[in-house]
């Protein structure tokens, strides 16, 4: 099922538009633009693609029944993470033309109603391992933005969703001691893309115990590693960088000089070598997620290059490759084919972010302090 040819006439003009877009900022303007995507497809039910391990023949139900919250967006976590690009825009963007619509789709899908039948949904039978960890990396990712964020609309939206965020902090708190090894694919369960997420929200709600268990584990995982297979990289449906998201993580996680030392160890050749993926049908769903590799790649990039000594020579190259990396991708958010559309936009909107001045070289978001 797709939309109709109405749609993507109009979705054309806004690809060129993006293709056309002079530089990478978040303005008003590209704002309304990333808005567009999500706003046409948090309340489109189908196609649809759960993750539902049905438990007898009463819980054959549509998605809206089952997920009234992120129901939309092919998927329940790119419905949740197309949330997070809302709220983010608005919040950076507030005077952005489509903010009221925005503020409506959100009133609409974060009512605690809605919030209270997920939760519902999650204590049943047979979910323990829905949506684990990137789903929940991503709510938590939402609520963060919520919680960060001083608006009283915010604070409302972030009421109505921290019973579920509770229910997904609780779940990775109890699941991580018990991940004997980290997950390192370039798809959806890749641990230190969640860690970072994670990350975010045990820092925005003041969660110490958490932080420390997420500190705890990913030196653990990662603390040792060298001589990071980069080379092999991508695989043919990866829209993460297995190497590079696990030396964002460990920028935030490690102190300063520390992360250098254990940087050169683990990734000696980089930048070398790296150039963005070639996407060859932008209609396949899975060759697709190589433009999400593109703009995972830029933002993982540019966190790494802030995380080191603001003299070295290392830096002003990762920068460089960030935003050829953002340039090969971002003109095509747009092809007119609802496999990427669903979902792009918010990795553009993450990886513009770490692009955004104002965060200087030597700042990684973590324990940066020189010792």
């Amino acid at each position: 099922m797709r939309p109709g040819r109405g749609l993507w006439v109009g979705m054309a003009a806004v690809s060129v538009a993006l293709a056309q877009a002079p530089d990478l900022a978040l303005t008003d303007a590209a704002a309304d633009r990333f808005a567009a995507l999500a706003l046409r497809c948090v309340r489109q039910e189908y196609p649809n693609k759960l993750d539902h391990v049905m438990s007898g023949v009463g819980e054959v139900q549509a998605p809206k029944t089952l997920h009234p919250a992120f129901y939309g967006c092919f998927d329940w976590h790119s419905s949740v993470h197309g949330h997070w690009m809302l709220v983010t825009l608005l919040r950076n963007q507030p005077r952005m033309a489509k903010a009221d619509e925005v503020r409506a789709v959100l009133d609409e899908n974060l009512a605690p109603d809605r919030i209270a039948a997920e939760v519902a949904y999650l204590k049943q039978d047979n979910r323990r391992s829905f949506e684990r960890t990137y789903g929940w990396a991503w709510l938590l990712k939402l609520a963060a933005e919520l919680r960060s964020w001083d608006d009283p609309s915010a604070r409302r939206w972030a009421q109505a969703l921290q019973p579920l965020a509770e229910e997904l902090a609780t779940r990775f708190q109890s699941f991580l001691p018990k991940q004997t090894y980290p997950i390192r694919t370039g798809v959806h369960p890749n641990t230190a893309f969640s860690l970072d997420l994670a990350l975010d929200y045990a820092q925005a709600v003041q969660d110490t115990q958490f932080e420390a268990l997420i500190r705890e584990r990913s030196l653990a995982w990662f603390g040792r590693d060298r001589q990071g297979p980069l080379a092999w990289e991508p695989g043919g449906e990866d829209f993460l960088s297995p190497c590079l998201e696990e030396a964002a993580l460990m920028a935030r996680i490690l102190p300063r000089p520390v992360f250098r030392r254990w940087f050169k160890a683990f990734l000696p050749g980089l930048p070398g070598g790296l150039v963005p993926a070639e996407v060859s049908d932008r209609t396949d769903p899975k060759i697709v997620h190589l433009d999400g590799l593109n703009l995972s790649r830029a933002r993982a990039l540019r966190s790494i290059a802030r995380a080191l000594s603001p003299n070295d020579p290392a830096g002003p190259a990762l920068e460089h490759l960030a935003e050829r990396h953002l340039r090969a991708s971002l003109p095509h958010l747009t092809s007119g084919s609802y496999e990427g559309e669903h979902w792009l936009a918010t990795f553009a909107v993450r990886s513009l972010q770490a692009s955004a001045p104002g965060v200087p070289r030597g700042r990684s978001g973590g324990r940066t302090k020189e010792k």
